[in-house]
C-alpha cells in the first residue's frame, strides 16, 4: 500500500515575515504584515486578535513535525491564543475560505495526525487553565497537561480516575484519541470519565455539550480524532485519591499464563492498575513477560496485604518479585526520569513508527504470539506493551474495541534512527500489513500509532458507528476542514 504521507494543497505562506494579518483568496496564500505594507491588494484581513497568528520558519517547521518524525506537513500559519472566542473567529474565517485546520496539543502524534499542509494549526497549549475543584469534578483547558491537572486536584484529595503512562500529554489530545492506561480495566478510558465539553465546531460555533446536551456532538468529539470540533475545555470526573500505592512486577516465561493472570486481575475490581510488557531473552526472542499491577491504599483502598494480592498468580518463582510502596503521584509520574534520560541521549527525538493494536481477548495469545515471533532479533528501541482492558467500562462509541469482555492492548513502541529512512518506511508498511492481518481476526487499532489508513480503512475501523460519525461530520464540519491529517473523510 502507498504511504499517505503527503496531501498537497496550494496553501502557502506568501513571505518569510512572521505576523500573518491577511489571506489572499486568489493565490491561496497567507499574507504577512510586511506584504500588506508593501501594497499587496485583493486581500481579506484575518480577525483582530489579542493572541498571535504567526508564520516564522521555525514555528512552521516545528508544527509540521511531531513525535513520530515521519510525516511532515508544513502549515501556513500558527495560532496561539488563550481566547476560545478568537479560536472560534479564526475557524469561521477558515471555514469561509476553505482553509484546513488542525489542533495541536503537545505534538505527540506519530504519523502527522495533527498536521495540516498550508492551513492553520491551532496550538492549544495556552488553554491551560485548571479548576476550581468542586463537587467531585474539575473543568480544565484543553491545553493543560495531565501532570498539572492531578497536582491541582490532589490538593483536594481527588484525582482523575485514569492516566496514560506519560503524564505530559494535553487533556484535549488524549480525549481526542481515547486515553488508555493501566487503570482502564477498572475505570474505562479517559473519554469515559468526561462530564461535559466546550468545543468549537468546524463551522466556528462555540458549543457546550454533554451526554444530555447536544449528545451527538459530545459522542462525536470524544475519541473522534478532531474531526467534528476542537476541544477547548473539558469537565472531568474525579475520585478519591490514595496516599500510597503498592506496586508489583512479576515475571512470566509462558505467554498464555501471563495473559490469563492479567485477565484475572482485570476482572477483579480490587486491582486499580494492570499493565505488562514483553522483553527479549538472551537469544532475541520475545518470551520474557512482566506483569505489572498496583493496589491503592487508604483512603481509596485497603491496607497492604502481599499474600492476598499475589494469591493464585502463577508467576515464575525463580525470579524475584518486585514489590514497593510509593506516594500516589510518584507512581503516576514514574516515567519522568526515564524520559529525561532519553531526551539527554537524544533517543526521544528518534522516529517513532508505533504500532498500537487492540486484540480480542479470546485470540490475544495466538495473535500476540505471531507478532512477537516476527519481532525476534529486531532492535525495537522501546517497549512492547501488552495488557488487558475491561470492555464493560469502555463506553465511548468512537473508541473502537473488539466485542470481547477483556480485550488486550498490544503496543510496539519503536524508536528508530531518523537517518535510516529505509527502515522507517519499511516499518510503516509492516505496521499496515500487521493491522490488516489482525483486523481480519477481529482486532482494532488504537489510533495513536503509525498505520497508514485510507477512508475505506477508517470506514471498516468504525464499523457500526460509521454512519453516525459521518452524519456528525457533515453537521458540524460541513466543508471537511478539521484534522485532515487523519485521512478519515477525504474528498
Amino acid at each position: 500500500m502507498t504511504e499517505q504521507v503527503e496531501r498537497p494543497t496550494d496553501l502557502r505562506t506568501g513571505a518569510t515575515g512572521v505576523e500573518v494579518v491577511a489571506f489572499d483568496p486568489q493565490a491561496r496564500v497567507w499574507v504577512t504584515e510586511a506584504e500588506v505594507s508593501a501594497g499587496r491588494t485583493g486581500l481579506v484581513h484575518v480577525p483582530r486578535l489579542e493572541g498571535s497568528l504567526r508564520a516564522d520558519e521555525t514555528l512552521l517547521s516545528n508544527d509540521g513535525d511531531d513525535f513520530g518524525h515521519i510525516v511532515h506537513h508544513i502549515p501556513g500559519g500558527v495560532l496561539r491564543t488563550g481566547s476560545v472566542e478568537e479560536i472560534a473567529a479564526m475557524i469561521r474565517f477558515c471555514n469561509a475560505y476553505r482553509i484546513e485546520v488542525a489542533a495541536r496539543g503537545q505534538g505527540h502524534g506519530t504519523y502527522g495526525q495533527a498536521q495540516v499542509d498550508g492551513g492553520l494549526v491551532i496550538e492549544t497549549e495556552p488553554l491551560n487553565g485548571i479548576g476550581p475543584v468542586e463537587a467531585g469534578q474539575v473543568t480544565v483547558g484543553a491545553g493543560a497537561v495531565w501532570s498539572a491537572v492531578v497536582r491541582e486536584t490532589l490538593q483536594q484529595g481527588l484525582t482523575p480516575p485514569i492516566f496514560t503512562d506519560y503524564l505530559e500529554l494535553s487533556v484535549g489530545g488524549t480525549l481526542s484519541v481515547g486515553g488508555l492506561g493501566g487503570q482502564a480495566c477498572r475505570f474505562g478510558a479517559q473519554v469515559d470519565n468526561v462530564i461535559a465539553l466546550d468545543v468549537v465546531t468546524g463551522a466556528g460555533d462555540l458549543v457546550s455539550c454533554s451526554p444530555t446536551q447536544r449528545p451527538d456532538l459530545f459522542h462525536a468529539v470524544l475519541a473522534g480524532l478532531g474531526q467534528c470540533a476542537v476541544i477547548v475545555s473539558a469537565t472531568l470526573r474525579l475520585v478519591t485519591a490514595p496516599q500510597t500505592v503498592w506496586h508489583y512486577q512479576l515475571s512470566y516465561l509462558d505467554l498464555e499464563t501471563f495473559l490469563a493472570d492479567q485477565r484475572r486481575l482485570a476482572e477483579d475490581e480490587r486491582y486499580a492498575y494492570v499493565e505488562g510488557w514483553v522483553e527479549a531473552n538472551d537469544e532475541g526472542a520475545y518470551t520474557n513477560c512482566v506483569l505489572e499491577f498496583a493496589v491503592y491504599g487508604p483512603p481509596a483502598g485497603s491496607e497492604p496485604d502481599d499474600a492476598e494480592w499475589l494469591r493464585g498468580l502463577r508467576y515464575d518463582r525463580s525470579h524475584r518479585v518486585t514489590a514497593e510502596s510509593m506516594p500516589y503521584f510518584t507512581f503516576l509520574n514514574r516515567l519522568a526520569e526515564g524520559v529525561k534520560k532519553l531526551k539527554h541521549i537524544g533517543v526521544w527525538d528518534w522516529a517513532h513508527p508505533w504500532l498500537n493494536l487492540i486484540l480480542p481477548g479470546d485470540r490475544a495469545a495466538e495473535l500476540s504470539r505471531t507478532l512477537l515471533d516476527e519481532l525476534a532479533g529486531q532492535e525495537i528501541g522501546g517497549l512492547v506493551l501488552l495488557y488487558p482492558l475491561a470492555r464493560r467500562h469502555l463506553r465511548a462509541p468512537l473508541l473502537r474495541v473488539p466485542d470481547d469482555p477483556v480485550p488486550y492492548l498490544l503496543a510496539v513502541l519503536w524508536a528508530l534512527d531518523p537517518k535510516d529512512q529505509t527502515t522507517i518506511t519499511a516499518r510503516v508498511a509492516a505496521n499496515h500489513a500487521t493491522y490488516e492481518r489482525v483486523r481480519a481476526a477481529g482486532a482494532t487499532q488504537y489510533p495513536v500509532g503509525s498505520i497508514p489508513m485510507t477512508a475505506d480503512d477508517w470506514r471498516g475501523h468504525y464499523g457500526e458507528a460509521w454512519e453516525e460519525f459521518a452524519a456528525a461530520k457533515r453537521r458540524y464540519d460541513p466543508h471537511l476542514l478539521l484534522a485532515p491529517g487523519q485521512h478519515i473523510f477525504t474528498t
